[in-house]
């Protein structure tokens, strides 16, 4: 599997490039959400309940796509202090000595651009932080700190360019098209 591992704040721009990438490159949107919403179901957000079905659901889509080595996928994710560190280290470490191939893409974008974005309608359709104040206390408290990426290999700004431009930058990059 190649796993094209785009991660950044909240309104980056994540799902949008992902979306973009998947139908340039032929790879399927793994989107952060499609687990995250599902596990809201049953727990609340950060509950240990919800840290463990989230893994678990995690490691298992990826762990299972690793073991095809034509499969193409793109995983959104936002660095986020409910993730434990330990998901990071398996990404990056078990999971590609199982045979991924790991693509790290950081979007970036200033607060100003964060705190414009936050309330989108493309926000809403999905269980994604959309409330100002929230987000204020979250990056106060440092909830964005946490866990680390070791490594990035291309960092793109979502402010000063448009996702279908961005998306063909990582293609490119990463020899996906």
């Amino acid at each position: 599997m190649k796993l094209v591992f785009l991660h950044g704040p909240p309104a980056c721009g994540k799902y949008t490039i992902g979306r973009e990438l998947a139908a340039l490159a032929d790879c399927e949107l793994y989107h952060n959400h499609l687990v995250v919403d599902e596990v809201l179901r049953s727990h609340a957000f950060g509950s240990p309940g919800f840290v463990a079905e989230r893994d678990r659901r995690w490691r298992e889509f990826l762990g299972a796509a690793a073991q095809q080595p034509d499969r193409r996928v793109i995983f959104t994710f936002n660095p986020e202090s409910s993730v434990p560190q330990t998901f990071i280290d398996w990404l990056f470490g078990d999971l590609v000595r199982s045979g991924a191939v790991l693509h790290s893409v950081a979007l970036t974008l200033t607060e100003a651009g964060i705190e414009a974005r936050l309330g989108s309608a493309q926000r809403q359709q999905f269980k994604k932080l959309t409330d100002l104040a929230l987000y204020r206390r979250l990056r106060a408290t440092g909830a964005f700190a946490t866990p680390v990426i070791p490594r990035t290999e291309l960092s793109l700004d979502t402010e000063t360019q448009q996702p279908p431009v961005l998306a063909r930058q990582i293609a490119r990059h990463f020899r996906l098209a």
